[in-house]
């Protein structure tokens, strides 16, 4: 026990302690340890006292990495070729715990260490030995991973490495195996010069049926985590992945029977030791990292031989691989869907449960991995096959199984494609719900009735006001069971009722639903109250937040009385602080997975635990309070000061990316919130974010959570405007962006690297692909908060702009990606727009790039550009007259082209078209108006483009009123054009009917009106639909 607390005491407070000691005493601690290790004879207790000792070599390597203990490593040269046996596992032992123990003298040293490990690893005459180096060995590569020059020189232990996986494991010791998975999964290019003998033995372990289930998945985590790890290299090694498909299958196999299965009311959580369970999730993961092109066809005939065994087992395992890889197959398995589904949808009458349960699972996992190609092509037969499945009455599983593959074809399935089978569905549903609660009140069985209530929700949330129709034969029941279902057993059943109900609401819409409300936020309200005696694991928690933010959605301003009950809860959820501890590998051993903790390996024999119960909880919680802000804005005024104390530190949350998304989402909306307590309120509030908001773009490590965080702060700034941020502030945001941009180049010069590898195939370019748009999403927020920042401060900020410029000007430059042309142009069109005419002292390096780039390939550019051409024209001063002259051509040039309005075109026309009216509108005398004008006016209306289009027929209203003879022609001729153009324009829904701009349209419409015969003329030109959408805009604007 002392040994054990030394050791903790020095791994977490050395510090505190250890120097604060005489330079006497420290020095008898340590020949004290080495002593004990020297005398002591029992091994576990020697083993201690050697964690001690690694733990205080680890704390006396300085900054420089100066080893102040030279005694400590003189013992461990003299230990390691002694003929003391205890002294060589001592010294083995103080090596493999801390392999840094050289320091700086690493290099110097490195020959003696490869000679140390080599002569232990060859010991034949004591296992434990061979077994300890082995471990050392992989410690030593596993804390150099980046040190490719030591993988070279140490690759000749290799196959010593793996003789002692082997001879280990058949000893029932899998330390060493588990080693090699670590090196798999760190620094699998160490493997490489004998990728072929590691695939071998771990094919040969995973195969021999005397070793345990254990050590046998862990043999095959060395070959699916290559597939993660190092797919390229693995890929080459097509033999092994060959073989080892049939073991993964033959592990999926090893299901037990049991003859309760059927009826079971509770779901078992699945068996992760099980070799099935194991099988399929390897399956799963090989498939997604090897990718379909290769798996696919190894794995077809097998699973087609599976399902044509007598025994059940091997249908069973043949649905569930084929459920296994839909993800990871999905490109291959499109073309052949049609043959998948004819064949699944025939299991789900197979005369064993189980298989119509993985027939069930083979159903529900294609609606989601292929939806909605799914639900499109097959929505007819699955329908009526799964409804026919729910009716399997002396099998609950079976017929729980076919609501929950329900569930995920109606989630994705389009609204248009539902609603014709939706008396079936219905009907089907609300008899089976009617059965099943029969069920309960007599024989207390839950289990199918859980799994329908959520179907019918589903269905509903798909159908939304077309359920309406159906409201009243569901509702009474679902309330019924709200009210009864008490006991602890159903509260599952009564969360999920819940959900239910706020679904139906939500679909119907409010008029419908206000019948119930006030009963259902009476339920809500009881269950509320007694909520403060829930466990903290009741899983109706959950289901209620989510309910209360639907309430929300449904009743609007209406739900704010209900805040001071829901918020108390709702804060103690979104406040849970999960269970950590910093664990080294000692402790390790005594913690397992199965009680809720998952581990992350930090390296140097630590790792760091969290235990999860809790945290999807806390994940919703937040969402939800962003739900309530963004619903009742003012109204939610009241708690926006506890929200924000709440939510800012939570930006730092990386125990769950949910959280922080959350997090920074509720940022914005809060300040909209806090807004009617005035400026002061607010700005106090700002102040509380502010800092944090920047600091987390700094280091945010997950790319998906940092481009939410990039585009709330971007929101933040638009709320609170000019002055927002101070000097420090401008500097760290500096400093980030430009590290950002800088990252962004990096990033691309590496993946440019890794198109050279040796192991580079198309399916590297498909991730570097994935990782390019990744980088691509990122720099579009770069150019939000740009933009946020330009439209709020104006060109006090050009200053400070200018340190990020020549990054800006990279962007642009002719040889880089269409993507970062086009958001390069999108920041400089932002300083045109709002820091002009100052912005022409940057002229230089944005002007000839954007008159080239109107003409580009990519549409995306040529968008852009013309853009920047439409703002120079309307905000831009005199010193730019002379591009707008020379812009026009270049502009017609692109409008006039063949192929200018297809769909990929479309957006960057609209923008040619609308920057030449800015030219016609705001410099005049730089082009020839009457000679552009007739040619503008037939290229009209835009409707894509719904900005653009509100300035064009702003012009053109500016052109009518003023009686502008070319636009109205001779006799008003042309008014019948101006008509079908107006027409067109309601009809694409270009203009909102509150935009000023529609009244406008409407007037210029009236005025004709009141002329009879100009009227009848205009109107008889139009067609049918063009005729009913003047009306429309007449009545509406």
């Amino acid at each position: 026990m002392a040994a054990v607390l030394l050791r903790r005491l020095l791994s977490s407070a050395f510090d505190e302690v250890y120097p604060t000691l005489p330079s006497d005493v420290q020095t008898a601690i340590k020949s004290e340890l080495l002593m004990i290790i020297q005398m002591e004879t029992q091994s576990s207790m020697r083993k201690k006292i050697c964690d001690i000792a690694a733990e205080l070599a680890r704390n006396l390597i300085d900054e420089d990495g100066n080893n102040q203990w030279p005694e400590g490593l003189k013992f461990l040269f003299d230990s390691v070729s002694s003929q003391n046996m205890g002294l060589r596992e001592a010294a083995l032992h103080i090596f493999w715990n801390f392999p840094g123990i050289f320091g700086n003298q690493q290099q110097h040293y490195l020959d003696v260490i490869k000679r140390m490990l080599v002569q232990c690893m060859q010991d034949q005459e004591h296992p434990s030995i061979r077994t300890l180096s082995a471990r050392a060995t992989a410690a030593f590569i596993l804390a150099n991973e980046h040190n490719v020059a030591l993988f070279k020189h140490f690759a000749d232990l290799l196959p010593g490495f793996l003789q002692a996986v082997n001879d280990s494991c058949y000893q029932n010791d899998d330390s060493v195996l588990k080693s090699l998975v670590e090196i798999a999964d760190t620094v699998p290019k160490y493997l490489r010069p004998h990728l072929e003998a590691t695939l071998q033995l771990s094919l040969k372990l995973c195969g021999d049926t005397s070793l345990n289930n254990m050590q046998r998945q862990l043999a095959l985590e060395v070959i699916v985590t290559l597939s993660e790890t190092a797919a390229a290299m693995l890929r080459k090694h097509t033999n092994i992945v060959a073989q080892t498909i049939p073991q993964m299958l033959a592990m999926m196999v090893d299901l037990e029977e049991d003859e309760d299965w059927a009826n079971a009311d509770e779901l078992e959580d699945d068996d992760f030791d099980s070799n099935a369970v194991a099988g399929e999730s390897a399956l799963d993961r090989m498939a997604c990292g090897l990718g379909g092109k290769l798996v696919l066809p190894m794995i077809k005939e097998h699973i087609m031989q599976m399902l044509q065994n007598p025994d059940w087992k091997y249908r069973h395992a043949g649905l569930m691989a084929l459920s296994a890889i839909g993800e990871g197959c999905h490109q291959q398995m499109e073309g052949i869907l049609n043959e998948i589904v004819n064949f699944v949808l025939l299991f789900l009458q197979d005369p064993h449960p189980r298989v119509r349960y993985a027939a069930c699972n083979a159903v529900g996992q294609m609606a989601t991995d292929f939806a909605p190609g799914f639900q499109k092509k097959f929505h007819e037969k699955v329908i009526a096959a799964l409804l026919q499945t729910m009716e399997d009455q002396g099998n609950q599983r079976v017929q729980a199984h076919a609501a929950a593959a329900l569930i995920n074809f109606t989630e994705d399935c389009p609204k248009s494609l539902l609603i014709p089978y939706l008396d079936n569905l219905v009907k089907h549903l609300h008899s089976i719900m009617v059965l099943k609660l029969q069920e309960l009140i007599q024989k207390g069985t839950k289990l199918v009735l859980e799994q329908v209530v959520t179907s019918i929700a589903s269905v509903a949330d798909t159908a939304e006001e077309k359920f309406v129709p159906y409201y009243d034969l569901f509702m009474p029941s679902l309330k019924h069971i709200v009210e009864n279902a008490v006991q602890k057993e159903l509260r599952l059943l009564r969360g999920k009722t819940i959900e239910c109900i706020s679904l139906i609401g939500l679909a119907v819409g409010k008029e419908k639903f206000m019948q119930d409300a006030s009963d259902v936020m009476q339920l809500l309200l009881k269950t509320q109250t007694d909520f403060s005696d829930m466990e903290d694991d009741d899983p109706q928690i959950s289901y209620m937040i989510s309910a209360w933010a639907r309430m929300c959605k449904i009743l609007g301003k209406e739900f704010q009385q209900y805040l001071p009950v829901v918020m108390g809860p709702l804060m103690k959820t979104a406040s849970i602080k999960p269970e950590v501890a910093l664990l080294d590998t000692q402790d390790m051993e005594n913690m397992s997975d199965d009680d809720g903790w998952e581990f992350v390996n930090l390296g140097d024999q630590q790792s760091f635990g969290i235990k999860t119960a809790g945290l999807e909880e806390k994940s919703t919680a937040c969402q939800m309070l962003v739900c309530y802000a963004k619903e009742l804005k003012e109204g939610f005024v009241e708690y926006t000061e506890q929200v924000v104390k709440l939510m800012v530190p939570l930006l730092k949350f990386y125990f769950h990316d949910g959280v922080r998304v959350a997090a920074a989402e509720s940022m914005p909306l809060l300040l909209e919130c806090a807004r009617v307590r005035g400026p002061e309120y607010l700005t106090q509030m700002w102040h509380f974010m502010c800092d944090a908001l920047i600091k987390a773009i700094g280091t945010e490590p997950d790319s998906d959570v940092l481009s939410e965080i990039m585009h709330s702060f971007a929101k933040c700034i638009e709320v609170m405007g000019d002055g927002c941020l101070n000097n420090e502030h401008f500097e760290e945001l500096g400093g980030i962006l430009k590290a950002k941009l800088e990252e962004h180049f990096k990033n691309q010069e590496l993946r440019q690297v890794k198109r050279q590898d040796e192991d580079y195939d198309e399916q590297v370019e498909e991730s570097l692909q994935d990782e390019d748009d990744n980088d691509v999403y990122i720099l579009t927020k770069v150019s939000d908060i740009l933009h946020s920042i330009f439209s709020s401060y104006k060109e006090k900020v050009l200053p400070w702009f200018e340190q990020l410029l020549p990054l800006i000007v990279n962007l642009i430059c002719p040889h880089r990606p269409w993507p970062d042309r086009q958001w390069g142009l999108c920041i400089f069109d932002d300083v045109i727009e709002h820091c002009s005419p100052a912005s022409f002292k940057y002229a230089e390096y944005f002007l000839r790039p954007m008159l080239q780039y109107v003409c580009d390939n990519s549409p995306e550019v040529r968008q852009a550009a013309a853009y920047g051409l439409g703002v120079m024209a309307q905000y831009g001063g005199d010193n730019y007259r002379p591009f707008c002259t020379e812009a026009l051509p270049l502009l017609v040039r692109v409008i006039q082209s063949a192929d200018s309005k297809t769909k990929e075109n479309v957006n960057a026309t609209e923008n040619c078209i609308s920057a030449v009216g800015k030219i016609m509108k705001f410099k005049p005398d730089c082009v020839n108006v009457e000679e552009v004008l007739p040619h503008w006016l037939s290229w009209l209306p835009l409707h894509e483009d719904k900005e653009e289009a509100v300035q064009t027929f702003n012009y053109l209203c500016d052109l009518i009123e003023s009686n502008h003879p070319i636009v109205l022609g001779p006799n008003n001729t042309n008014l019948p054009k101006i008509f079908s153009i107006i027409a067109e324009g309601e009809m694409h829904e270009a203009i909102k009917h509150e935009d000023p701009c529609a009244k406008r349209l409407a007037n210029v419409v009236r005025q004709v009106q009141t002329s009879g015969g100009l009227w009848a003329e205009c109107v008889a030109q139009l067609s049918p639909e063009q005729q009913a959408a003047i009306q429309e805009l007449l009545n509406s604007a």
